[in-house]
Formats: C-alpha cells, sequence, structure tokens
C-alpha cells in the first residue's frame, strides 16, 4: 500500500471507529473531527511522515474505541500500532495517574509519537476556548496548565507546533481570565 493509501485507509477506519461518538465541546461535534484536525495541524506545519499522519488518525481509537492494538499492526503495520501505544493511556491507572504518566512518559516519547501528542494538546487546548466542554472555568484552567507540563516534556521536537502550542495556551487562559473560579480543585 502507498503512503496516501495507507493515510485514507487510517482516516476511513478512524471514522468507522468513532463514528457514534461525539466531542465533549458545547457543540458536540463528531469526535473524528478532532483526530483529523491533530492531522491536519501535523501537515500544516510541514508533517508530511505518514506514520506520523496515520498515528494523529488512529491515536484515539485504542482509547477510546474497542480497537485493539493488535487489530491496528495487522492493519497498519508495526511502526504506525507503537507511535499508537506510546500515546495511549493505560486505562488501568486511576484518571489522575493517567494525566501524571503522560507528563512523566512525554520526554522518553519517540519523536514520531511526540510530534503526534504535541498536536494533540495544541487542538484539545484550543478547544478550552473555542469549543469548551461543559466544565467550570477551574477545570479548564487546570486542564491548560497540566497540558502545559505535558508540552514542557516535548520540548525540541518542533518549534513551530511548540510555538502554536504557546500561542493556545495563552490564548485559552485569557478567554479564561474573567470566569469565576468554582472553587473545586481540578488535576486537569
Amino acid at each position: 500500500m502507498t503512503p496516501t493509501a495507507t493515510i485514507l485507509d487510517a482516516v476511513a477506519f478512524a471514522a468507522r471507529r468513532h463514528r457514534r461518538q461525539r466531542r465533549k465541546g458545547e457543540p458536540s461535534e463528531p469526535f473524528i473531527d478532532h483526530p483529523i484536525a491533530v492531522a491536519h495541524l501535523l501537515s500544516r506545519h510541514g508533517i508530511d511522515d505518514h506514520v506520523v499522519l496515520c498515528a494523529a488518525l488512529l491515536h484515539d481509537t485504542v482509547e477510546d474505541t474497542r480497537t485493539t492494538l493488535e487489530e491496528l499492526r495487522e492493519r497498519f503495520g508495526e511502526v504506525i500500532a507503537q507511535v499508537v501505544a506510546e500515546v495511549t493511556d493505560d486505562h488501568q491507572l486511576a484518571k489522575a495517574e493517567q494525566k501524571e504518566q503522560q507528563v512523566v512518559r512525554a520526554p522518553h516519547l519517540s519523536r514520531e509519537a511526540q510530534l503526534v501528542k504535541l498536536a494533540d494538546k495544541i487542538h484539545n487546548v484550543s478547544d478550552m476556548e473555542h469549543h469548551p466542554p461543559m466544565w467550570p472555568a477551574a477545570r479548564r484552567r487546570a486542564y491548560i496548565a497540566w497540558s502545559r507540563r505535558v508540552v514542557a516534556g516535548l520540548r525540541g521536537v518542533h518549534a513551530e507546533l511548540e510555538a502554536a502550542f504557546d500561542a493556545a495556551a495563552a490564548s485559552a487562559q485569557l478567554a479564561l481570565a474573567d470566569e469565576a473560579d468554582d472553587g473545586d480543585e481540578y488535576l486537569y
């Protein structure tokens, strides 16, 4: 299969797996918009490696659907499956530990996984401003702060994407500046 055919297969596969899912934001967009946006961010910033783009398209399939890493290995090969595995949270851990593991593991990911993780964080942080989930302001602020901790471990992988994250985080933080806190503490 050519790299282009593999990318198109990844789009189709991810669309089928996420077909009944919606994003948490107010407009409740189809979930598939997220992995496509992550891949598009990478492409717009000069990433044309089909492994990275496929992993971006597939990055939430194991975490959020019944897809297994074995299925991804069989269909897309070991390299793409490995990148997806690197950016997939371990659901056997408590949610707070999953989030802390993202911070700890970020500097040790492969370059390909770091690129996917960085683009994922850009899109998610941007959504805190443009399509926020129905979370209290304090939780959205905590998510931005936690994302900054994850991205700190990705520094040096791609300067343009890092600048895009910094801009998205600053803009989201500013948009939340006037919203009142609800007094609760959040881990992310």
